[in-house]
């Protein structure tokens, strides 16, 4: 599929998870905000695994405004629901955003005005401000410091929303992505070495809700493939 060019289009990702509480309210809230901004927009819904009534909502949005997808996976993994809705985009600049909305939506117009001259938009509630648990946040704050360590990164802020993206940019990727929470590490990573255009911004965040992840998984997780990434990236330069 080739993105449209179309001026000031936009494509919202969005992994859903069980969210049958705040679907159809927050997705009315974000419609309205782009509709708002002006431009052609679409909105995919990918629901990984949802064992309520997440999917069955995501498919009335459908049926009731054709700019909403909804896709259906029957395994958990935002990095697996990510790539099913890159795969799908009509559009070239793409931005992740969290279904309970919690980063302040001007993030997006913000997102889409640098990706004019960028590759990847990290929205960052480090530079920013934030509202979330202390263990959370120090959790953000060890990974990001263990990831500015071993990879020279100055990126500050590895989570799921928040991010914009160049689809042409990230297809030759697609295949390579994690399937759960790294890919966004990986891209920063992968980018980094590539030479992609990479920008940080701030973002406002309130986030109090308790996790759907086990925090504790996905932490293994996102430090074992830090430092999957940084033994390639050694072996690669120490070669003779």
């Amino acid at each position: 599929m080739t993105a449209a060019p179309a001026e000031g289009s936009l494509t919202i990702i969005i992994p859903v998870y069980n969210e049958e509480v705040i679907l159809s309210a927050n997705l009315g809230r974000l419609i309205m905000y782009l509709n708002g901004i002006g431009g052609p927009f679409e909105i995919i819904l990918v629901s990984n695994g949802s064992t309520d009534m997440t999917l069955e909502l995501a498919q009335q949005a459908q049926s009731s405004d054709p700019r909403v997808q909804a896709i259906a996976l029957e395994r958990r993994g935002v990095g697996r629901a990510f790539k099913a809705a890159a795969r799908r985009a009509h559009y070239e600049h793409l931005v992740s955003v969290d279904m309970d909305l919690s980063v302040d939506l001007t993030f997006i117009e913000k997102a889409r005005g640098l990706l004019a001259g960028c590759d990847l938009v990290v929205g960052s509630k480090q530079t920013g401000s934030q509202r979330r648990s202390w263990l959370r946040w120090l959790a953000s704050a060890t990974f990001i410091s263990c990831a500015r360590l071993l990879l020279g990164t100055t990126v500050t802020d590895y989570s799921i929303g928040a991010k914009g993206y160049r689809r042409s940019w990230i297809m030759p990727y697609l295949d390579r992505l994690d399937d759960d929470t790294a890919y966004v590490l990986q891209l920063v990573a992968w980018g980094r070495r590539d030479g992609a255009r990479i920008t940080e911004i701030p973002v406002s965040c309130e986030d109090l809700r308790r996790s759907k992840f086990n925090l504790l998984h996905e932490g293994i997780h996102k430090f074992s493939s830090l430092f999957l990434i940084w033994l390639i990236h050694h072996r690669r330069h120490s070669r003779p």
